[in-house]
């Protein structure tokens, strides 16, 4: 049976007129769903029984599982085993603007990047769509309190499980889902350029956001192995085409790896790289972890590198730094337990 979670407004109406039944149940079930929060059909007052018992046959209700939570200043750490033992994780962040979930979309990660902890232990498999839906409600749940923006940056690359991250993103926009505005939903992406060129045709209000990391290929081939697939030669003329074609502002996310990519000249060549396109950039202090060599570049190193670009007339932005206590690398509570440490 399909986990109710995973089902789309639409599917749901579709459903319920090869029952022979009004479309306008599926708006009761998602009000029941996302707004009443029930934990079972039988508290779907509103639904006639014989509806409910063909529920009961064809869906379940089940959630993760919390195996672990971590907290630290604004941020909560949730680790959630799946119903066949595979683990992934959601961070809660606290902003003065609300509350915003990076939500993870694969178990592992196939991208290879290497400074990154999700891809050191591969993609088992792709996240169903209820999988994502219930690291939102569960955290909220835990919390009692809402979210308001979503992040698709944690374990896995959201463009490597496509259909399954649209039905996520249609769920929880939708406003009988969970109500949450396209332009507070974020999908970062590697740079998968096929993906990429798919959702520009979608003409969504999501966000996009480009893990870029570095300013040339040859330094972004040794960060980032997709970049040998999808180079920037090729990455940089489709992103514009995105911003012409949608009118959408991009973000770039660039990782400050020390004695890596922070130095002046790869500011400089960043500003070239992407001057003229409609974006700014958000500088990310580096989550060092055991596994991993890279260092986190100095602060100061960090302001020189925002100033430069400052000055070269790019958009930038250094991202506040969260729960450097609570394993803050995405992956690694998940190879924490993975690997039994």
């Amino acid at each position: 049976m399909k986990n109710i979670y995973g089902e789309t407004h639409q599917q749901l109406e579709q459903y319920f007129l090869d029952l022979g039944e009004k479309k306008f149940k599926a708006t009761q079930v998602f009000e029941w769903l996302y707004e009443k929060r029930v934990s079972s059909f039988e508290e779907m007052s509103n639904v006639k029984k014989s509806v409910i018992q063909v529920l009961q046959q064809d869906y379940v209700m089940e959630p993760l599982k919390i195996m672990d939570i971590l907290t630290d200043v604004d941020v909560h750490k949730y680790l959630f085993q799946l119903s066949d033992g595979e683990k992934v994780e959601a961070v809660l962040m606290k902003h003065d603007y609300g509350n915003s979930i990076c939500v993870s979309t694969q178990v592992g990660c196939n991208m290879g990047c290497t400074f990154c902890e999700s891809g050191r232990l591969k993609k088992r498999r792709n996240l169903e769509a209820y999988e994502m839906v219930l690291q939102l409600l569960m955290v909220e749940e835990h919390l009692g309190e809402r979210i308001s923006r979503v992040v698709l940056m944690g374990i896995g690359e959201p463009f490597d499980n496509y259909e399954n991250v649209m039905k996520f993103i249609d769920i929880i926009n939708h406003p009988k889902g969970m109500a949450i505005g396209a332009r507070h939903i974020t999908i970062s992406t590697c740079g998968i350029i096929p993906k990429i060129k798919e959702f520009m045709k979608e003409k969504r209000q999501v966000n996009l956001a480009i893990s870029l990391h570095a300013p040339n290929d040859t330094l972004r081939s040794r960060l980032m192995p997709i970049n040998k697939s999808y180079p920037l030669t090729e990455l940089i003329p489709v992103l514009k085409e995105y911003v012409d074609e949608t009118h959408r502002r991009l973000t770039f996310e660039y990782i400050m790896l020390k004695g890596i990519n922070d130095q002046k000249v790869h500011a400089i060549e960043l500003a070239k790289l992407l001057r003229g396109i409609n974006c700014y950039v958000n500088l990310i202090p580096y989550n060092e972890t055991s596994h991993i060599e890279y260092e986190k570049s100095s602060k100061e190193r960090i302001l020189q590198f925002y100033d430069t670009l400052k000055k070269e007339k790019i958009n930038v932005t250094i991202r506040r730094e969260f729960g450097s206590k609570v394993m803050a690398a995405c992956g690694q509570l998940r190879s924490h337990y993975e690997e039994g440490k």
